[in-house]
């Protein structure tokens, strides 16, 4: 490997999916795999396949489909987690497996309740049992950023001695500042005897806004590895961005002298993948992929960009895949205009989603003067027509002061083309629906969490309703919907839950 390039080590589908709102399902994660090797990434840590029969799952299907970039899966430095690890990846074109423990003395003390003695021992044997099955193995000091310095030196040999080639470096809270990190980086590579053997790496955490600042102080110490993940999605306030750390060895080569493999045209496609199969959104301020990062609303601004393009934007759209002309939406918009403003946001419609999309899009641009992306992004959330077991057919909702909230709800079953109506009272017009939609279908569960939100402002904005129904076993499910009307988001939120269950087909009676 060249001196001067940054191996990028992706772990959204892991670190990433542990975030709160950032669960995704199989069919997900391998979407999201796979736009990730055309991005580029060296590395994609798929999950952690002994946290659940689910996470193995999707790290296997993953380690199938892949064609070139490398899966990894992670493990404690335990047996169990790296046969686990092993099992799920060994099909994999090019497996890694990243086992680590912690090392500092409040982890080992307070978590592990080990010894430093035995923490070396353990860390010894996890690497010498990953690299008997896999010949790419990463190893990680958790919580190395509060570390002896001493005790990580020692501990780093051990697992170089037996085996690993990556050795990375986590600031596993987000204390450190970038001096300090860069300092660390540097000296391990400069103390540890046998440093020359590996590669270091860096994964940085966000909790002080510094997660990004690390890591490349990290590379210009000497890592050639990053861990990192789109939008910077992780655990707490989240991860190195790797849109950030990219486009900034890229845009200031002239300082760090480095490169990645990064095809960095695909890096806006990716993020708003992720923004859509999760639904977290991102901030209209966020670096390089935010709404508001190639847009000019300042007089000033609008002037000197005018004038030359450089004067306000250091970098172009066009480097990181985003269109430089926007295309206005509204009423008088067909089907090309749309096909060709969804593709540009990152999704790939079929002709039968895209006469359905249609539908919904004349219907709102009836009501609104412009269809957002965030309008869009409404549109295909929804179930696709041969996926629905139940359809609204129509409802009627009445509530007032003194009056006794009510609803009455239609449905129509696919299976065999009857239309169920059944009218109910409640606490509002929202419970009536529901309690009138649970009578025709005759699901059962427990409504845990609803909850609403504007994707965008304004009177006319559409609403997002999340649904949660919790089965007697267990069995959790979830359903989304939008619309300006927020009763029937409500509704078709619910019917996309009910319709889930159904195509389960495993639910109580």
């Amino acid at each position: 490997m060249k001196p001067n390039y940054v191996r990028i080590f992706d772990t959204t589908l892991r670190d990433g999916e542990q975030a709160p709102g950032f669960s995704m399902n199989l069919g997900e994660k391998v979407r999201l795999a796979v736009q990730l090797e055309n991005l580029g990434v060296d590395v994609i840590e798929a999950g952690f396949p002994i946290a659940s029969p689910d996470d193995f799952a999707a790290v296997e299907q993953i380690a199938k489909t892949l064609k070139k970039t490398e899966v990894c899966g992670l493990s404690r430095a335990m047996e169990k987690d790296i046969t686990a690890a092993w099992d799920a990846i060994k099909l994999a074109k090019k497996p890694r497996i990243h086992t680590f423990i912690a090392t500092s003395p409040i982890h080992m003390e307070h978590k592990l309740k080990k010894l430093p003695g035995q923490v070396l021992g353990m860390a010894e044997k996890a690497v010498k049992l990953a690299r008997s099955f896999c010949e790419r193995v990463d190893f990680s000091p958790e919580d190395a950023g509060r570390s002896d310095r001493d005790f990580l030196v020692k501990i780093i040999e051990i697992a170089i001695d037996a085996g690993a080639d990556i050795i990375n470096i986590p600031d596993t809270v987000g204390y450190l500042t970038p001096n300090e990190f860069g300092e660390l980086i540097g000296y391990l590579i400069t103390h540890v005897r046998n440093s020359d053997q590996v590669i270091f790496a860096t994964h940085c955490h966000n909790d002080l806004g510094l997660a990004g600042a690390n890591s490349l102080a990290g590379v210009k110490n000497g890592a050639r590895q990053v861990e990192c993940t789109i939008n910077g999605a992780g655990e707490r306030a989240g991860n190195a961005a790797l849109e950030e750390v990219v486009m900034t060895l890229r845009t200031r080569k002239d300082f760090y002298h480095l490169e990645t493999g990064i095809n960095t045209q695909e890096i806006f496609k990716t993020s708003k993948l992720l923004e859509q199969v999760t639904g977290q959104r991102i901030q209209s301020n966020k670096a390089i992929v935010g709404r508001n990062a190639f847009a000019h609303e300042s007089g000033i601004h609008q002037h000197g960009m005018l004038s030359h393009r450089e004067t306000y934007e250091i970098l172009t759209p066009e480097s990181v895949g985003v269109e430089k002309t926007d295309i206005v939406l509204g009423k008088h918009s067909g089907r090309a205009a749309l096909k060709s403003r969804l593709e540009e946001i990152g999704y790939s419609v079929s002709d039968e989603k895209l006469n359905e999309v249609f539908v919904k899009f004349k219907d709102l641009a009836d009501q609104k003067k412009e269809i957002t992306d965030a309008d869009l992004d409404v549109f295909m959330m929804g179930e696709t027509a041969q996926d629905k077991i139940w359809i609204l057919e129509k409802f009627e909702v009445m509530s007032g002061k003194n009056q006794t909230p009510q609803a009455r709800i239609s449905l129509k079953n696919t299976k065999n083309g009857k239309v169920y109506t059944e009218k109910k009272i409640g606490t509002g017009m929202v419970d009536a629906a529901y309690q009138s939609i649970e009578l025709i279908c005759g699901v059962h569960g427990k409504l845990t969490d609803f909850n609403m939100d504007s994707v965008n402002s304004g009177l006319d904005a559409q609403a997002i309703v999340n649904v949660r129904l919790e089965q007697d076993d267990g069995r959790v499910f979830t359903g989304k919907a939008g619309h300006c009307d927020i009763v029937q988001a409500s509704i078709l939120a619910y019917l996309a839950v009910i319709n889930q269950v159904e195509r389960d087909g495993r639910y109580n009676e």
